[in-house]
């Protein structure tokens, strides 16, 4: 009986020191584990913090690409109009310039009256006044 007694014994020692075994390899394994999660998820962290700043940035970006884009609208608009008044003042004076120069009569149409000549030339002229407004 001591003989069972002790294999008994030993038996439960060695299984009590195997338990043991396994429990630090379990405790141990759950730590590599643990850490292993905890660096993926802070290189993962980095990442996605990095992509936060870069949307903040390319945020502001767009908001001040906006506002230019509309202050260049106006300035083209100003300058659009700005060029078609200076046309329209060159047309003018190319006018004047036209009148002054090819008829000069008609500068002055409007204080003096016109002759027209209402019948052919070998006929008796009848001879109208006109006044060019």
């Amino acid at each position: 009986m001591k003989m069972l007694s002790r294999l008994l014994k030993e038996h439960q020692a060695k299984q009590n020191e195997r338990k043991e075994l396994q429990e630090r390899r379990r405790r141990e394994a759950i730590s590599a584990a643990t850490c292993l999660t905890e660096a993926l998820v802070d290189h993962l962290n980095v990442g996605v913090a990095q992509a936060y700043v870069n949307q903040r940035k390319l945020d502001h970006e767009v908001k001040t690409l906006q506002v230019q884009a509309g202050q260049f609208s106006k300035q083209t608009a100003q300058w659009i109009n700005m060029v078609e008044g200076f046309n329209q003042a060159l047309k003018v004076k190319r006018l004047s310039i036209d009148v002054n120069n090819t008829n000069p009569p008609l500068r002055c149409a409007h204080t003096r009256p016109v002759v027209l000549c209402l019948s052919p030339l070998p006929f008796t002229p009848k001879v109208q006044n006109v006044w060019i407004v």
